[in-house]
């Protein structure tokens, strides 16, 4: 029961990053304006995302654009995109690897075969979750520095988006949720029932059958 209930919770926590992973993958809010000059009424909100630029006006009106060409974006948002798609994926494929050996399933019958299925899926979200950092921590670091450097001039300076906070949350949740898994380890000795049966009585001749006779004192 407490393997089950280990399974059950790493594996909601997992999908719960997943998903958030994908939100994050189409957020276009991983960069916004940053607000640092002494006039802070602006007319317009900047975001960048891994897909588009999005221009807000103060008047609540929208305009977005897409990222023309892959090849003339910065090597950072490069390695957002592929890692945080390959992020999306082996969410997916460790869905599905879960699933095939969760407890309450029946595509596996081997209790140990199915128990190192599990702990493959665990992996896999671990994986998942260290895929999703490294372009979060990498556009986060980028970001410090440009702020902090005294020859960007101050309307390219950026701040951290809320993308990226949600990226974190879902990477902890990647993590934990693989490590849940690992741990979901049936013991030995529970795979499967034992029954005990008593040994069948011989009848004798006299119709009393073949009995302990230091049952009768």
């Amino acid at each position: 029961m407490v393997s089950a209930g280990l399974e059950i919770i790493g594996l909601g926590l997992c999908v719960i990053g997943s998903l958030l992973v994908m939100v994050v993958c189409g957020l276009p809010m991983w960069k916004v304006t940053a607000f640092i000059e002494a006039n802070i009424v602006v007319a317009q909100t900047i975001w960048d995302g891994l897909w588009m630029s999005c221009v807000v006006q103060s008047t609540g009106q929208m305009q977005c654009k897409v990222h023309d060409s892959v090849l003339a974006l910065g090597h950072d948002l490069q390695a957002a995109r592929a890692l945080t798609v390959i992020s999306c994926v082996f969410g997916v494929l460790g869905l599905m690897v879960v699933i095939a050996g969760a407890q309450c399933t029946n595509c596996i019958r081997d209790e140990n075969v199915k128990a190192r299925v599990v702990n493959a899926g665990g992996v896999i979200y671990i994986i998942s979750g260290l895929f999703v950092l490294v372009p979060l921590c990498w556009m986060a670091n980028n970001i410090i520095s440009d702020f902090y450097n005294p020859q960007v001039p101050p309307s390219k300076k950026r701040e951290i988006g809320a993308a990226l906070y949600i990226g974190w949350a879902a990477t902890a949740l990647l993590l934990i949720g693989g490590a849940l898994l690992c741990c979901s380890c049936p013991s030995d000795g529970n795979s499967g029932y034992s029954a005990k049966y008593a040994p069948t009585k011989r009848a004798t001749p006299n119709g009393t059958g073949d009995y302990d006779k230091r049952n009768y004192v």
